[in-house]
């Protein structure tokens, strides 16, 4: 248990910048669902824009620093893939 008050305020700090980081990452997942919904449902357009959503706020996610910058990328470019797959089809 923490006993200086310096301890205490890292413990605050740590605790407000999880509940902000787990609202970041909920936010992402729930427009990675939208893409996945998009891509099941076959509408290309619908992926088009959906795939630009979770684009933007992966990359946001990975600037405020909730996902490392490779980890961003890598699902981008998994994402990317499977427009690309819906599109050729």
């Amino acid at each position: 248990m923490a006993n200086n008050p310096g301890a205490k305020k890292a413990i605050r700090k740590i605790a407000a910048r999880t509940e902000v980081n787990t609202a970041r990452r909920s936010r992402v997942r729930t427009f990675l669902k939208k893409f996945d919904a998009a891509i099941a449902g076959g509408d290309v357009e619908a992926a088009k824009t959906a795939f630009l959503d979770a684009q933007s706020e992966l990359m946001r996610a990975v600037s405020k620093g909730v996902f490392h910058k490779n980890t961003g990328a890598r699902k981008v470019s998994r994402l990317h893939a499977q427009l690309k797959k819906l599109a050729a089809a």
